[in-house]
Parts: C-alpha cells; sequence; structure tokens
C-alpha cells in the first residue's frame, strides 16, 4: 500500500517476546515503534471460555492534529493512533475455571479494516470520509439542505443515516424482509432508526427510497443490487411508510410526556407502555429519544405494566369462557377428511381463544384444509358460525372462527361444511401451480428450483430460483404451454407411496413441507409429478384458464410469479378487454395503436410542463425585477426582503436572480399557498467571505415562524410555519443579517 514506515506503530503482548522479537529482527521495526500493552487490550478471545491467545496490532499516525495537543503514544485512545490491522496468535484454549491449554493446532486469525485503510491512503480523517460512503453521506446533506461539518450533533446523524441506507439496501439484495423477529427485526430496527435520524436532520416525508437507485449505481459492481433494485425500493418504501404512520405521533406524545418529568430525569414505565400498547411506538425508540435528553426510562415499570396487560387479557378471555392455547394443543391429531368429502358431522375437543379473541375450535375430524404445502386453509361454517381460516399446529387442525361468533360446548356434535365455490378456485389455482413449474422448467431449464409458494381462491404466487428476470417471450411461452396443458384436460392423478419409491420415480419435492413415510404424489399425465398434500382438480381441463399478472425479483436470485386460474382468470382477461375498449373509445384509435397515442400524450404533456416551468420562471424574474427598486443597505451592503406571490420553486428562482443582478447583496424572499410557506435566502459569495450564510439566516427566520429549514451559505430555504408571521420572519431577517455581517441593523 505504499504506507510511509516511520508512521507504522506496533503494539504486543506484554509478555509476548516472541511477537517483539520477529517484529523487531525480521520485520525491522524501530524500538520506539513497538509497545507492549496488557491483556485488556492485546489478549483476544472469542468469549469467556474457548479459543484465545495473545494479539498484536498495526497502528498508523495520523498526525498530532487528530489526537491530544501535548502529544501521546498509541496506547492512548484519543483516536491519534488508528488501528488497521490485527494478528490474533490463536494459540490456547482457556476452560470455565481460565486455565489456558495449548491448541493442538494453532493459528493466526488475521483481520485488516478496509475502511479504515481506505481512510488513511484518502487522507481522510475516518471512515465516513471515504469513497465508499462519503457521496452517501453527501446525498443525505442535500436531502437535509445541510453541508458536513455543521454541528457534531448533524454530522452524528449524517453518518448514521448514510451507513444505516447502505447496510439496508444489502441487506435486502441479500433476501432480509422488514418483520418482527430474527433478521427481520434487525432490519426493521435499522430503517426505523435511519428514518428518525431523518427527521432529527429536517428531512420531511419519506426519503430513503428515493436514494436507493443513486446507492445501487454506486455499488454496481455488485450485481445483485441492480437486480434487485425494484425489490429494494418497494421494500424500503412500504417500510419508512407504514414508521411514518407510527413516528410523527409517537415523537409528539413523548415529548410532551418528557416536558413534564420531575427533578429525578425518569419517564414513567405506564408511559412508556402506553406509547408502545396503544399507538405502537418501539420501546427502544423510546429509551433512545429519552437518552438524548438525559432521561431514563422506568424498565421495570414497563415490565410491570406488560404482565398486568397480559393479566387483564387473560381475565377477560376467561370470563368468555374461553382461553388462548399457546404452542402445541394436547389433543389427538385431526382426521382429514377433505379429500373425500365437503360436509362432516364431527365431535368438539377443545375450544381456545386467540390473541384477537376469536373462538379455536379443534374437532376429531374435518373436511377443512389447514393451511400448509403452500396452500391457504379453508373457509365455510361450523355449527352455522363463519370459519374465517383453518390453520395447523403440529398435526391438530384448528378452525378459526369469526370474532363474535357463538362456541359450540366442548364434547359437543357439530356440522361443518367447506365452502365449495372458495375451494374449488383454490383447487383450479393449486393444480395451476403444478403445471406452472413444469413449464418453467421446460421454457427455461431445469435450474428454476421452486422458493416457496401460495395459492388460494383469489389467486396463484409462485417463488423460484432464477438469476435474472424472465423475458417478456418466456412469460409468453410459459403461459401457452400451461393453458396447452389445461386444454388437453390431462388426468391429474394422487397416488400415495413411500418416500423412497416416490424420490425413485422423479417427483418433485414442495419447498418447505415435511415429509413422512407415506407421501402423496400428484401427476398430470406425463407432464408434472410432485409431492403434495393438497386439494386439486381431478383433470387439468378443470383448470377452465390460466394467466400470468405478473413476474417480479423479491430477492437476490428469487423471483415470483402471480396468476389467476378458472373464473378468476376469465376476470382478469374481462378488466384488460374492458381496459383497452375504453382507450380505443378515448383515442378513436384501433387497440394496436393505443401505445403509440399514449406515448405521444406523454410526450406533448412533457413539453407542455416546459412550457409551465419557463413561463414560471420568466414570471418569477418579472417580479423579482420590480423588486430591485426596493433595494436597501446595511452597512452599505445591498438587501432585498420581501414577500411575494410564487409558489416554492419561482421563489428560488426569483431569489438567485436578484443575486445575480446585485452581484454583491443579499436576497430573501417568502411566500405561502394557502397554509403552505415557503422562504429562500441567498447571499453572494464575497459576503459569505465576510460572514453572511443564507443557511443561518434561514434558521432564524424558521425560528420565528416555527417551521423547519437549511442549506448552503450561499442558498437556502425553509418551509412550514404560521402564515401569519411570515411579514414578521421576512422583516426581522435584517437584524438576523446585521448580526452576521457585525454592522448596525438601521
Amino acid at each position: 500500500m505504499g504506507l510511509p514506515k516511520e508512521k507504522l506503530y506496533i503494539t504486543v503482548f506484554t509478555d509476548d517476546d516472541e511477537a517483539a522479537d520477529i517484529w523487531y529482527k525480521k520485520a525491522g521495526v524501530a524500538e520506539d515503534h513497538l509497545i507492549k500493552l496488557g491483556e485488556d487490550t492485546n489478549f483476544w478471545a472469542a468469549g469467556p471460555t474457548g479459543p484465545c491467545g495473545p494479539c498484536s496490532e498495526i497502528l498508523f499516525d495520523l498526525g498530532i492534529e487528530h489526537g491530544c495537543p501535548e502529544g501521546c503514544g498509541p496506547e492512548c485512545e484519543c483516536g491519534r493512533y488508528l488501528e488497521i490491522w490485527n494478528l490474533v496468535f490463536m494459540q490456547y484454549n482457556r476452560d470455565e475455571q481460565g486455565v489456558l491449554t495449548p491448541l493442538p493446532a494453532k493459528n493466526i486469525d488475521t483481520g485488516m479494516g478496509l475502511e479504515r485503510l481506505a481512510s488513511v491512503l484518502q487522507g481522510v480523517p475516518n471512515n465516513f470520509e471515504t469513497d465508499l460512503i462519503f457521496p452517501i453521506l453527501k446525498m443525505v446533506a442535500e436531502k437535509a439542505k445541510i453541508s458536513y461539518g455543521e454541528t457534531p450533533e448533524k454530522d452524528l446523524s449524517l453518518k448514521i443515516v448514510a451507513d444505516h441506507l447502505r447496510a439496508v439496501i444489502f441487506l435486502v439484495a441479500d433476501g432480509v424482509t422488514p418483520s418482527n423477529e430474527g433478521r427481520g427485526y434487525v432490519l426493521r430496527r435499522i430503517i426505523r432508526r435511519a428514518v428518525r435520524h431523518g427527521k432529527l436532520l429536517g428531512i420531511q416525508g419519506a426519503f430513503l427510497k428515493d436514494m436507493v437507485a443513486p446507492v445501487v449505481e454506486m455499488y454496481a459492481h455488485y450485481q445483485e443490487l441492480t437486480q434487485e433494485k425494484t425489490f429494494i425500493f418497494q421494500t424500503i418504501a412500504e417500510e419508512e411508510r407504514r414508521f411514518g404512520q407510527t413516528i410523527d405521533r409517537g415523537v409528539q406524545l413523548l415529548q410532551t410526556a418528557m416536558s413534564t418529568i420531575g427533578p429525578d430525569k425518569v419517564l414513567a414505565g405506564e408511559t412508556a407502555f402506553e406509547l408502545y400498547d396503544t399507538y405502537g411506538f418501539p420501546l427502544e425508540l423510546t429509551i433512545e429519544l429519552a437518552e438524548e435528553k438525559g432521561v431514563k426510562v422506568d424498565l421495570t415499570g414497563f415490565e410491570a405494566e406488560m404482565t398486568a396487560q397480559k393479566v387483564r387479557a387473560r381475565a377477560a378471555r376467561s370470563q368468555a369462557g374461553v382461553t388462548f392455547a399457546e404452542g402445541a394443543i394436547d389433543t389427538a391429531a385431526t382426521r382429514f377428511s377433505g379429500y373425500e368429502k365437503l360436509t362432516e358431522e364431527a365431535v368438539v375437543l377443545e375450544v381456545f381463544a386467540d390473541k384477537q379473541d376469536r373462538p379455536i375450535v379443534v374437532l376429531d375430524k374435518t373436511p377443512f384444509y389447514a393451511e400448509s404445502g403452500g396452500q391457504l386453509g379453508d373457509q365455510g361454517l361450523l355449527a352455522g358460525e363463519p370459519v374465517i381460516d383453518t390453520q395447523k399446529r403440529g398435526d391438530v387442525f384448528v378452525h378459526i372462527l369469526a370474532a363474535g361468533s357463538a362456541v359450540p360446548e366442548k364434547g359437543s356434535k357439530v356440522l361443518v361444511s367447506v365452502d365449495a365455490a372458495s375451494r374449488n378456485a383454490t383447487r383450479r389455482h393449486h393444480s395451476a401451480t403444478h403445471l406452472l413449474q413444469a413449464a418453467l422448467q421446460k421454457v427455461v431449464g431445469d435450474k428454476i428450483k421452486q422458493a416457496g409458494s401460495q395459492v388460494g381462491s383469489d389467486e396463484l404466487r409462485f417463488d423460484f430460483t432464477f438469476p435474472r428476470g424472465l423475458t417478456e417471450e418466456e412469460i409468453t411461452q410459459v403461459e401457452d404451454l400451461v393453458n396447452e396443458k389445461v386444454l388437453e384436460d390431462l388426468p391429474v392423478v394422487t397416488v400415495e407411496m413411500a418416500i423412497a419409491e416416490a424420490q425413485a420415480s422423479g417427483a418433485m419435492a414442495l419447498f418447505g413441507e415435511k415429509y413422512g413415510d407415506k407421501v402423496r404424489v400428484v401427476s398430470a399425465g406425463d407432464f408434472s409429478k410432485e409431492l403434495c398434500g393438497g386439494t386439486h382438480v381431478s383433470s387439468t381441463g378443470q383448470i377452465g384458464a390460466f394467466k400470468i399478472s405478473r413476474e417480479e425479483g423479491i430477492a437476490a436470485g428469487v423471483r415470483r410469479i402471480t396468476g389467476f386460474a378458472g373464473m378468476r382468470a376469465i376476470e382478469n382477461y374481462r378488466e384488460n378487454f374492458d381496459l383497452v375498449s375504453g382507450l380505443t373509445e378515448i383515442f378513436k384509435a384501433a387497440p394496436a395503436e393505443i401505445p403509440g397515442r399514449i406515448e405521444k400524450l406523454q410526450l406533448s404533456i412533457k413539453n407542455f410542463e416546459s412550457e409551465v416551468k419557463m413561463l414560471k420562471q420568466q414570471l418569477a424574474i418579472g417580479k423579482a425585477e420590480n423588486l430591485i427598486q426596493r433595494k436597501e443597505e446595511i452597512g452599505g451592503n445591498s438587501f432585498i426582503a420581501s414577500v411575494v406571490d410564487l409558489d416554492a420553486e419561482s421563489l428560488k428562482v426569483a431569489c438567485e436572480y436578484l443575486r445575480d443582478r446585485l452581484k454583491s447583496g443579499v436576497v430573501v424572499l417568502g411566500s405561502h399557498e394557502g397554509e403552505k410557506v415557503s422562504v429562500v435566502a441567498a447571499v453572494s459569495d464575497d459576503l459569505v467571505k465576510a460572514g453572511g450564510n443564507a443557511g443561518k439566516l434561514i434558521q432564524g427566520i424558521m425560528g420565528v415562524l416555527g417551521g423547519r429549514g437549511g442549506g448552503k451559505p450561499q442558498l437556502a430555504q425553509g418551509g412550514g410555519g404560521d402564515p401569519a408571521k411570515l411579514g414578521e420572519a421576512i422583516a426581522q431577517s435584517k437584524k438576523f443579517l446585521a448580526e452576521q455581517l457585525k454592522v448596525p441593523a438601521k
């Protein structure tokens, strides 16, 4: 890397004379550049027990300007000496008593800090200012209309947003999606923390999604990012939208609560729980926001409220005569009769309630298919009450009734019947999914592997591994092949056999399904053969029709096809036919001419918008010219401040135009459209050198208005606040400028 040797310092474990000797004699390190340190810094372990050993670190001297004014050494933690490499000599195993035993196979665990080394080679003070992340940080700063380096607090938020955004994009591309558990929960927390720090910077509304494309382009050598750009955008946009609904209300309530806290600086656990339980505001976010204000959260009180809430919920369910069963249900396995019949008389074995207090009924036998293998659970009637879903807990089927339904007594006999129309639509979609998988393998190749599916009465969804999106031609070929097999009316035969026999026959296994010794093999003629426990048509002709509605990427290397079968396919064709018919009537053109007409219309709209923009600019310049006559002077410097009738975009045009016309001067313009307030400030370069700063001017003005804003010293803008105070705020800008230039306001 060509690093200057005199800038490198080495640390070794205090007792590791062997390592020190190698550094001296073989690497030629000067004695005053090698430091022996104790176990706290130079003895590394994977944990309290297990492999461990002394380590040797390589540090780079960033210079006295990055450290203590009086000078220091590599053992100091001031930041002057940056560790760029670590070599751990794994030579011991430490047991629970702390005894070290030599490892039979020793090794060196070596690790270099890529971004740290990049910061050294690029001559920047930290990882965040390298070309690996600084362009992202600058994008965030531009979004926030601030500059990096304004304040330590803003810089911290800029670093957090930039770092988190990059991490989020790679996580989503790698197949992680936001959820409430596991790695999905980690992703959700990272996104939400980035959003919150964006708000601290003054960024309004969703913003992370807008930076996905430039970050993906910046890291385009990671091809999976480019391939999954649309999915990354959609995932981040949806999570931002959801969190945006929660955070604004929660922050406002938390700030109100903290404003009334006593001298003990402790937020009551009851308040934190109310934010969590009533408003969905995450506890960890409450803790983080409170810590920033020097406030502690009473976590013991929070847990007490959580426990009390669970007790209240259980009591309420007990009064209703039902209790919620968590985990496995201790009854005999449910006998499924739904392959042969849709109606059954069954005995009620257990009655529970779920967390939404919906009745849950367990029967000795049932024709209701419980969700598994990608097929959604059946709906229908149980003792005349609506069953809205059927699920599995182990080998037990649970029937979920609609809230408020009458609850049958344990031990009673009930008549249950599956919704035939819904079951038949689901069967068509399930069998069509089998044909779809076989067609994909024939059109695109055996590399297609199922990665999940969902079939119900409304649609089918099939996920598969493939490194790219399908072409329009491939999609058409797959759709045509499935419909050919539907028209051939192939027999759909189900045979139960041993798992080994099924595998030997070439039957494909369903993704995520667990198989016993005996399995069901579903075949559609010689075209498709799969292991499947779901319900199916008796011949492919019963599918009726098949239509692919969408093909898209959902994760790195994973694609999804959504489609319709039977009447849903016909409805989809009809919807599209009606849409095209409507467009032919509007455009008075043949269907084939519609795309060209729309393209022409879009071009006309684009040209019209350009003309409107140009006219707005001309109007803004015209109004700006009239303001030249109202020029004032502050300390001999030209100054124009006024409220004008312009929209926010035109306001900026007028402000920059006037600044350029003055050559040397300051311009502050404000306007409002209804309750929407906008203010722009512009300062010429010479007055910026003299102390003028448009960003700080805007901050002062927004302080009067109660809005937010900022920007660069030459140009800044703000918005929001009370329109009634706009005139007063613009008038006060004169005082703010005088303070900056250190001249009298008169």
